[in-house]
């Protein structure tokens, strides 16, 4: 994976392009979260997906039952000890979700220029001038001009399997729409979002609160995806609920901004999160198109800035049907990674995409050639100018480890962790090189039994750029009275060996708390 860094503001030899890319143990620093449903939830396929780069499995429960879903994620537990790799598990609540109701399931056509009702009365049947809602309050919400977009499971941005809708008039619970352009809607559920109109339904539905103090609860997932987040409540709700619910108060909050609103408040919802989702498809028709990549810009400089995850989705839609991506998409993924995004969701790409192990596969091949022409200096020099003077002690110290691993050109930073908030400081200043985080884990009761903590935090690392972890023998402390206790370091550079990203001669820098103090240590590997 490490490599002589290329710049895009240097010259390029044309020549070095069409050189193969070599085959790494780390398909790429930038991470794919995939989402798991009908076409990815065997085990043959979810071990292809995580041999391929997948580290996180992202489970929608805006579609499917909890049975469904917990068959799938017995099939990735399984996956996961054939392949041996880790796997963090993503909850995606359905949150204040719209959606026409098409209990028939026949194929709707509208035309351009006819009118059509929206109506909550679900046991209408669905038809091309009547289309049934699962909200009451729509008539209240929207009023003449509005724009209002409705698409299957997911916004294409196919003008043939999604509709654009205008407001024309609002009779007491219905709303009688123009539609704008001719589409076929085919399947029993498709999205409604209305632009820039906030619904006045809760982030958390009861619903998803169901889900989470059931299928969440008994599986103990990592990351809760909160959808439609819409301020910084929103997240302290959500975390406050969790806190209630045994293990799940370690489980990690990513807000997923969607919508304006979530926009508008996004430093605050950023200071309270664990991380971001910037869901494109539905800010695409929020935002003017032209207005959607300023956005991501600012939004994954801020997550930079702050030292959270930024989780991009929406790159590679064409690859739902087809083997390749298309140009434009191909230069997204890239930009993406070249903007600063930690990982790259891909929804329906894998969920009920034709191809999702080669979608994978292809991304992070994109990804990893995007991280070679990354200027990993000019962002350092940034990170640090925003984190201003003075600087915490433990910022400094991760902030010099990555300072020193470039400057002596080590392979990779080997970092002892508990928490693993030390491996993720070191992440923030994007080093080229892998940061292995060995988590070392925390022995804790509840005064009825004795738990080990650390599998979250080495599974919830797989969402950070950069970071690649292992869960240590908990009989090896994180910090160490004296720094002669060697063991745990030869477990990591042998996984290091055994990757391919730590050859003999190579220089290492370790980076670990001894007593009080933080050390960054820099070690010369003999054969």
């Amino acid at each position: 994976m490490h490599s002589t860094n290329l710049l895009l503001e240097e010259p390029i030899r044309m020549a070095s392009i069409l050189e193969p890319s070599k085959p790494t143990f780390f398909p790429a620093m930038t991470k794919i979260v995939g989402t798991l449903g009908p076409k990815s939830r065997s085990v043959e396929i979810i071990s292809s997906c995580l041999e391929s780069g997948m580290s996180v499995a992202r489970f929608d429960f805006s579609w499917g039952d909890a049975e469904f879903h917990q068959e799938t994620l017995e099939n990735l537990r399984a996956a996961v000890k054939k392949s041996k790799k880790l796997c963090a598990v993503m909850l995606d609540t359905g949150g204040p979700e719209l959606q026409v109701v098409n209990k028939s399931e026949h194929p709707i056509s509208l035309q351009a220029d006819s009118l059509v009702v929206l109506t909550p009365d679900q046991d209408k049947e669905a038809t091309p001038n009547l289309l049934p809602i699962n909200f009451s309050g729509l008539s209240k919400s929207v009023k003449k001009g509005d724009t209002i977009f409705i698409g299957q499971y997911l916004f294409t941005g196919s003008e043939t399997t999604s509709v654009w809708l205008e407001v024309t008039e609002v009779k007491g619970e219905d709303v009688v729409c123009l539609i704008k352009n001719s589409a076929t809607l085919a399947g029993p559920l498709y999205t409604l979002h209305v632009s820039q109109i906030r619904i006045e339904l809760p982030t958390l539905t009861d619903k998803d609160k169901k889900v989470i103090s059931t299928w969440a609860f008994r599986n103990k997932i990592d990351i809760l995806s909160l959808s439609y987040t819409r301020n910084a409540e929103d997240v302290r709700h959500a975390r406050e609920f969790l806190s209630k619910l045994g293990d799940l108060d370690q489980t990690q909050i990513f807000a997923k901004i969607e919508n304006v609103e979530g926009m508008s408040n996004f430093d605050e919802i950023l200071e309270e999160a664990d991380g971001i989702i910037l869901s494109r498809g539905n800010l695409g028709i929020d935002l003017p198109p032209e207005k959607v990549f300023l956005f991501q810009k600012a939004a994954v400089h801020r997550c930079n800035m702050a030292g959270k995850p930024a989780v991009v989705t929406r790159v590679v839609d064409s690859m739902t049907d087809n083997l390749r991506p298309t140009r434009a998409e191909a230069t997204d993924v890239a930009n993406a990674v070249l903007d600063g995004s930690d990982a790259i969701l891909l929804g329906a790409e894998t969920l009920r995409g034709l191809y999702p192990v080669e979608t994978i596969s292809t991304v992070g091949k994109i990804c990893a050639e995007a991280e070679k022409v990354y200027n990993q200096d000019v962002y350092f020099k940034r990170a640090v100018k925003c984190v201003g003077e003075p600087m915490t002690h433990l910022e400094s110290i991760a902030s010099s480890a990555v300072r020193a691993a470039i400057k002596v050109k080590a392979s990779v930073i080997i970092c002892f962790t508990s928490s693993g908030r030390a491996a993720r400081l070191i992440a923030k200043y994007r080093p080229s090189m892998p940061v292995l985080s060995v988590v070392i884990p925390r022995l804790k009761t509840n005064q009825l039994r004795w738990t080990f903590s650390g599998a979250f935090q080495a599974r919830q690392s797989l969402i950070v750029r950069g970071i690649f972890p292992i869960l240590a023998d908990p009989r090896h402390p994180a910090e160490s009275a004296n720094a002669t206790d060697e063991s745990i370091l030869k477990v990591a550079l042998d996984h290091g060996k055994t990757a391919g990203v730590i050859k003999p001669h190579d220089r290492v820098v370790v980076f670990q708390k001894v007593g009080d103090a933080s050390v960054v240590k820099i070690i010369e590997l003999e054969n």
